[in-house]
């Protein structure tokens, strides 16, 4: 990625798991059989496919290779390829493709698109697999020993995933997108009012405008974009670009968008509009 290296992307990931440890807190075994915004999933479900990519993710820095499940390969195919076009853009070119600046091509667009349509997981894991654990102490454990791993990476280190190289950077910025976004999904499972942090969530929307799959390779890893206020803050943008509904809670009623504060009308007398 663009000015990425090991270190720097190693400090976003801890970033986005130190919010989603956060985001654990409220979790017990009463909570679990709580929706989510990802359709069809209850908080259980989210648990066990959080705990699966932070497992990927240490798989890949310490053997050096990703694997995928045959059944997921389709699906994942499109975000594997969305990441080796955006480092490719980086470096003024893109396989099989003239030279584009980073992002090209990747731009939302909500033509044609269902407003219905999921920010839906497409692999449920194996629930007999985790059946007596304790889903929120497993993410616990696993997201300390993946940080473990990922504070000894090489910046110059290159990860196969689904057969296609990555560097450790690009690996590292895609993983703290997924991981920060589920964080959302389970504070917004448990009535956690906690956003992604600003910071946070800025950086994470300029890789998502990279990675994330152009609109008609959305479906089934991501919802199609949805629009929200232009005073959104960076969370709501953030999660809306993803399909999310930043509005979404449990108990199935809408809340207001987050806005950036506005000043007193005396004060913002002849200063300009807040911009996005």
């Amino acid at each position: 990625m663009e000015g990425g290296t090991a270190m720097a992307e190693t400090e976003l990931l801890e970033r986005a798991l130190g919010y989603t440890l956060c985001a654990l807190r409220p979790v017990t075994l009463r909570t679990l059989n709580r929706p989510t915004p990802c359709r069809g999933w209850d908080l259980e479900t989210l648990l066990w496919h959080t705990d699966d990519s932070l497992c990927a993710l240490r798989e890949g820095i310490e053997d050096g290779y990703v694997g995928v499940p045959p059944r997921a390969e389709a699906e994942s195919d499109a975000q594997v390829r969305a990441q080796a076009d955006a480092e490719a853009a980086d470096a003024g070119t893109e396989a099989g493709a003239e030279p584009r600046a980073p992002g090209a091509g990747t731009a939302p667009a909500t033509a044609g698109a269902r407003r219905d349509s999921v920010p839906r997981p497409s692999l449920p894991p194996d629930g007999e697999r985790h059946r007596r654990d304790d889903p929120a102490a497993t993410v616990r454990a696993t997201a300390s020993r993946l940080l473990g791993a990922w504070v000894a990476a090489r910046p110059d280190q290159v990860l196969s995933v689904a057969d296609l190289p990555l560097t450790a950077a690009a690996v590292a910025r895609a993983g703290a997108l997924e991981i920060a976004v589920h964080g959302w999904d389970i504070a917004r499972a448990t009535g956690l009012p906690r956003p992604v942090p600003a910071a946070l969530a800025n950086e994470l929307l300029r890789t998502a405008r990279q990675l994330v799959p152009s609109p008609a390779l959305r479906f089934p890893l991501f919802g199609p974009p949805l629009t929200v206020p232009a005073e959104a803050d960076p969370s709501d943008r953030l999660v809306a670009f993803l399909g999310r509904d930043p509005a979404w809670n449990a108990g199935g009623r809408r809340r207001a968008p987050s806005r950036r504060p506005v000043p007193p009308p005396g004060e913002a007398s002849g200063r300009p509009p807040l911009t996005p």
